[in-house]
C-alpha cells in the first residue's frame, strides 16, 4: 500500500509502516526529525491527502486549540476568549478536511476536545499503557474502513505523560514531563505506531476477523 502519515515530523509511524514493506511517507510543514528525509514530504498535508495517491492515511492534525486540556485558556475568568475560539474553529476545519479526504482507509488521531467545538464522535479511545508504554495519555481515534486497534501489551503500572491541569500537581502526582514543548508532547508513542503498522497493514483482513468474532 501507499501510506500517508499526515502531520508527522517524528516519522515514528512512517518508519514502522516501512518496516512492514509499505511505501509510506510522513508529511508536515516542518522538516522531519526521524532521519529519513527521503520519506518525508515537507508541505501541506491537506493537498497531499487530496492528491489521489494513497490507499491509507493516518493523520495527527494539530490539537492545541481543540484539546480539553486547554479549556482554561478558552474560558478566562468565565468569559469566552473569542480569538482562541476562532483558532479552535480553524483547527476543527483542518481536522474535518483530513477526515473527509478521498482515501479508502483512514485514521485520524486527536485528544479529547472541548465540547463547544462539537467534534464528530470518535470510534475508539486508546492509552499508551495498552501498547507497552508506561504512561497514560488519552487518545481518540476516528476510523474509516479500519478495524479497532487492539492492545498489544497492557501494563498495570504507569504514570501520566503530561500534567492534566486539573489539580494533579497539588496532589503531588508524578509526570513524565512537567514542562514539555508542543512538538514533543504530540509525538506518537512507538508502541502505538508499531501496533498501527502491524494491524493496519492488511486492513480488510483484520476487519473481517473483527466481524467474525
Amino acid at each position: 500500500m501507499k501510506v500517508l502519515i499526515a502531520c508527522e515530523e517524528s516519522q515514528r509511524t512512517c518508519i514502522e509502516f516501512r518496516k512492514q514493506g509499505h511505501e509510506a511517507y510522513s508529511c508536515d510543514v516542518q522538516d522531519c526529525t526521524g532521519g529519513h528525509s527521503e520519506w518525508h514530504i515537507k508541505g501541506n498535508a491537506i493537498k497531499e491527502a487530496y492528491s489521489g495517491k494513497y490507499d491509507l492515511m493516518i493523520a495527527h492534525p494539530p490539537c492545541t486549540y481543540l484539546s480539553n486540556a486547554g479549556s482554561r485558556w478558552l474560558f478566562e475568568k468565565g468569559k469566552l476568549n473569542i480569538d482562541r475560539y476562532n483558532l479552535g474553529l480553524q483547527a476543527k476545519a483542518f481536522f474535518l478536511k483530513l477526515y473527509k479526504a478521498p482515501i479508502k482507509y483512514k485514521a485520524i488521531e486527536n485528544p479529547t476536545s472541548i465540547k463547544i467545538f462539537k467534534m464528530p464522535k470518535h470510534t475508539q479511545t486508546i492509552q499508551p499503557y495498552e501498547y507497552g508504554e508506561p504512561y497514560s495519555k488519552r487518545t481518540n481515534l476516528w476510523l474509516v474502513n479500519l478495524p479497532l486497534l487492539q492492545p498489544t501489551k497492557i501494563l498495570r503500572e504507569y504514570e501520566p505523560y503530561l500534567p492534566s491541569n486539573t489539580g494533579g500537581k497539588k496532589r503531588n502526582q508524578k509526570y513524565k514531563f512537567v514542562s514539555i514543548n508542543k512538538i514533543d508532547s504530540s509525538k506518537t508513542f512507538i508502541g502505538i505506531s508499531k501496533a498501527m503498522a502491524e494491524q493496519w497493514s492488511k486492513p480488510s483482513k483484520y476487519l473481517l476477523q473483527q466481524k467474525l468474532f
